[in-house]
């Protein structure tokens, strides 16, 4: 089915419409929820009519309730391991066991998260109570199998979230063996914000006639964030990041780049000039990680620098402000990126510095978002000097192109005025007749049989 409206929520609807019994409608009343966007609405029933559905929405539409609250309605508190959801990062396997948990305490189903970089020691005494809902990366959840310590022919329910970013990480043979090891005919749910031929081939082969459910409802977070942009050239974008944490003194922002160096850097830079700022990308140990999410989480970070795939699945309610300190190549990632901020209701602020060369970048984004983002700029920012390499750079650019200009000239000879007598509009292009030969031939040679 597709839905078409393009307002988030079904207001003419509430989430006791869709058939949820009571101690899961308390999990929602508790979290202020009472109508479903249209992604929910869509696709809880279906999944409470015990059908295979795959279900596509774009990010921050609510995928996370959508197919959590069938399974909470679902699933016997003891009746141990019963549904296994497959997502492609540990920081979301956090975010999203945290999620059905608290979604599902008055259901009083328990949901249990498996992720590498964490001692799977630590993970056994959770396992060993035999939770309902098990939250895994691929490459953990096997490793789990292999050691016999999840049964996979217990499971019945099988989902895979984000399966367009599992695939873009490289987890396609994992997902095939995994799948293929479970109950024969498990309940399988598949929801990505894309869902391309490749996606639904996957999908299809392990489903029976799953009911394929698209809706493109605006995402959440993009009405609830105020987003600007600041036009700034690459080697000022340090400069005029602090210079913004220093204007607007922000509560908690989180900074995103694009590569590992360029958190260090960014952090580094930031503790020079006194600000409190901590990086976190994928080279880190975990318990780096842990220690950084632990500052966040108790309030004693102001800034932390991050690469996209370590923050992915962040869940810290009291971030004000995202910064896009580089842009992201993929419009989702940006949606992903100003998702970490307006939680719980509150409003959230994004900038994104974007280079000259980058106006398309934006525009792609302005046009997945269905919002044109405005500029902003502060008049007591002034641009630094233009670095040396770059003049550099610049002036070999410009040269490098006077020596072609000036080599073509001299290829093409002095301009030869047209005789009025050689104009024929009957028989050549602009009534031209050619007096001699073009000024530059190909000079190629013919491959012949001759040696």
């Amino acid at each position: 089915m597709d839905t078409n409206a393009p307002d988030t929520f079904v207001l003419e609807k509430t989430f006791a419409d869709l058939g949820l019994r009571a101690e899961v409608l308390d999990g929602l009343t508790k979290r202020g929820f009472k109508h479903p966007t249209r992604i929910q609405a869509a696709l809880i029933p279906a999944a409470l009519q015990g059908k295979d559905v795959l279900g596509q929405a774009k990010t921050g539409t609510g995928k996370t309730a959508a197919f959590g609250l069938p399974l909470l309605q679902m699933l016997n508190p003891e009746a141990g391991f019963s549904a296994l959801v497959l997502v492609p990062t540990r920081e979301l396997a956090i975010q999203v066991a945290k999620e059905l948990q608290e979604l599902g305490r008055f259901a009083k189903v328990s949901t249990v998260a498996v992720y590498g970089g964490q001692p799977i020691q630590k993970q056994l005494p959770l396992l060993e109570k035999r939770p309902p809902i098990i939250v895994g990366t691929p490459g953990r959840v096997m490793d789990l199998a292999e050691r016999n310590l999840l049964p996979f022919h217990e499971f019945r329910f099988a989902i895979l979230d984000e399966v367009d970013r599992m695939l873009d990480i490289g987890f396609r043979d994992d997902i095939r063996k995994i799948l293929g090891k479970l109950k024969k005919v498990p309940q399988t749910i598949f929801v990505s914000a894309t869902i391309s031929p490749d996606i639904e081939k996957l999908a299809r082969s392990y489903m029976k006639d799953p009911e394929k459910i698209v809706t493109f409802e605006k995402s959440l977070t993009v009405s609830q964030v105020k987003q600007s942009y600041f036009a700034v050239e690459r080697w000022d974008k340090k400069r005029l990041l602090l210079h913004l944490l220093k204007k607007e003194n922000p509560g908690l922002a989180v900074v995103f780049c694009r590569t590992k160096r360029a958190v260090d850097d960014v952090a580094e830079y930031l503790n020079k000039h006194k600000f409190d700022a901590m990086a976190m990308h994928g080279d880190m140990y975990q318990k780096k990680r842990d220690q950084v999410m632990g500052k966040l989480r108790e309030g004693d970070l102001k800034v932390l620098v991050a690469s996209d795939l370590a923050a992915r699945g962040l869940d810290v309610d009291d971030i004000t402000h995202v910064v896009n300190y580089d842009m992201p190549e993929d419009p989702e990632v940006y949606i992903h990126r100003i998702g970490r901020t307006a939680r719980a209701g509150r409003e959230g602020v994004a900038w994104s510095f974007v280079a000259p060369d980058q106006g398309e970048l934006l525009t792609n984004i302005e046009m997945l978002a269905n919002v044109e983002i405005p500029t902003k700029e502060y008049d007591d920012f002034k641009p630094g000097p233009v670095p040396s390499d770059v003049v550099a750079m610049r002036e070999h650019e410009a040269k490098r192109k006077e020596e072609a200009q000036s080599a073509r000239n001299r290829i093409a000879g002095p301009e030869v005025p047209v005789p009025a007598e050689a104009v024929d509009a009957s028989m050549f292009p602009d009534g031209i007749v050619p007096t001699a030969l073009p000024g530059r031939r190909l000079g190629g040679r013919v491959r012949t049989s001759r040696r």
